[in-house]
């Protein structure tokens, strides 16, 4: 066991809580990602922020590297103790700590869950809306910048934060910002730690921004001919100013893998699932609208669905689609990939991406965020097979390098980890000094998730 003076000081400081073992160290070594397992060398679960700051200060001193857990989710490696060190696993600081339904904001521990936190506050008639489709923890969408299903109309975790309490690299605790909606005070730090993946500190406490529950929610779905048309479909529809809450695309495997999967019936073309919230009348005007739009460009099959247990049905099929293409070779491992672009080059990118798939002669279905220009691609593999593997690699490479070369970026909402830090040299070499001066600045002795983003 490595770091064995720190992990006595921690032993010394919290007792039992500290935890050694092989299956606590296995558990918080791995994500859902297709990397490799890389264990810390003991887990530790705090309860409040000073528990939380004492930890890194022991660390600190020991030189020993402090990884933040929450949910283990993330797709890309942000977990895994790539130096080896200490995991805090944030989920049993799980509090909701206050709601003030008339500024619209609630104040969390940032251990629980996006589903806890929406029960919890579902009787003050509010909702935070980011929903990823995993059960992540506010930390966690927090380090990655996470987005979902509903950033079309609320935006991604980056909108969501008012402050944050961290404690950075040296154990002190800071508080980012206030509960007011817009500050010109100083530097914007609560934005500098959204999205560090845990590099710059360990975020503890959110202030967050909630929302009225509409009164009326319709989800529909409508088939289209080409990825093209459906994508066209919602660049009108935005452009014209619908207030579309939701709005995804599935192609033609995706649907062929969904109804083979949950045993459903729906056309298999591109096919774009959607909803609208707000006053009855207007949600049935919007609903008229997009029908038009839809028309125009050859959309088919639109149906439209108000009652909950219809509406859940719906948007359970497209919730379902990791396992569906699982499904379609059953023994075989999956890498998802992650791209962003304008929207306007959406469909030429998903597109251009199939004929890579098609080519190379892969499974593979394709899913798109379609309302902000982000798409996935979810590939199955052998991972007993090294040509498999390293093919998929070569595969999500191209899309990242044609994501870049269509101004998009190489990650829309799963964050860098260990899995993107080439196409993050692609995309932001220029910046990488400035960001790594930072890191420096805030974190000298590199003891906060290393290896993560970038290496020193």
């Amino acid at each position: 066991m490595a770091y064995v003076a720190a992990i006595n000081a921690l032993r010394a400081y919290f007792g039992e809580r500290i935890i050694t073992s092989d299956a606590a160290r296995q558990a918080h070594g791995q994500d859902e990602s297709s990397h490799a397992p890389r264990l810390p060398d003991a887990v530790l679960y705090p309860h409040t922020t000073e528990a939380v700051a004492q930890a890194v200060k022991i660390c600190a001193a020991h030189d020993m590297p402090v990884i933040p857990f929450g949910a283990g989710t993330s797709l890309e490696g942000h977990v895994l103790a790539v130096k080896g060190g200490l995991s805090i696993d944030m989920t049993e600081m799980n509090q909701v700590l206050s709601v003030n339904s008339a500024d619209l904001d609630v104040r969390v521990q940032t251990g629980i869950t996006r589903k806890a936190l929406n029960d919890y506050i579902r009787s003050d008639g509010v909702f935070m809306p980011v929903d990823p489709g995993a059960n992540c923890t506010i930390g966690g969408m927090i380090s990655t910048r996470a987005s979902g299903t509903n950033a079309v109309r609320y935006g991604t975790m980056r909108e969501q934060v008012l402050s944050l309490q961290v404690v950075t690299a040296a154990g002190d605790i800071v508080e980012t910002g206030t509960r007011a909606r817009k500050s010109a005070a100083g530097y914007d730090l609560t934005h500098m730690f959204i999205g560090a993946e845990g590099t710059l500190g360990i975020v503890t406490e959110a202030s967050l921004k909630v929302y009225g529950i509409p009164e009326t929610i319709s989800a529909g779905i409508c088939s289209f001919r080409s990825v093209k048309d459906a994508v066209d479909t919602a660049i009108t529809s935005i452009q014209m100013g619908l207030p579309i809450s939701r709005i995804e695309l599935m192609d033609t495997f995706s649907m062929k893998a969904v109804n083979a999967y949950s045993k459903l019936g729906y056309a298999e073309q591109p096919t774009l699932f959607l909803e609208f919230t707000g006053a009855k009348v207007s949600v049935s005007e919007q609903i008229a609208s997009f029908r038009d739009i839809a028309g125009e460009f050859g959309g088919s099959d639109i149906t439209f669905a108000s009652a909950q247990e219809d509406i859940n049905k719906l948007w359970h099929a497209r919730h379902q689609l990791y396992y569906a293409t699982k499904a379609m070779a059953p023994g075989k491992h999956v890498v998802t990939t992650d791209a962003c672009v304008p929207i306007s080059n959406l469909a030429a990118c998903m597109e251009e991406t199939r004929i890579d798939l098609e080519e190379a002669g892969v499974t593979a279905t394709m899913l798109g965020h379609v309302g902000d220009g982000n798409f996935h691609s979810i590939i199955l593999v052998d991972p007993e097979n090294p040509i498999d593997m390293q093919l998929a690699d070569d595969l999500n490479a191209r899309m990242m390098r044609r994501a870049i070369n269509m101004d998009g970026t190489a990650t829309g909402e799963h964050g860098i980890g260990i899995g993107k830090q080439k196409f993050l040299e692609w995309e932001k070499a220029d910046t990488l000094p400035l960001m790594r001066s930072i890191k420096t600045a805030l974190d000298p002795k590199g003891i906060m998730n290393p290896g993560k983003i970038f290496t020193p």
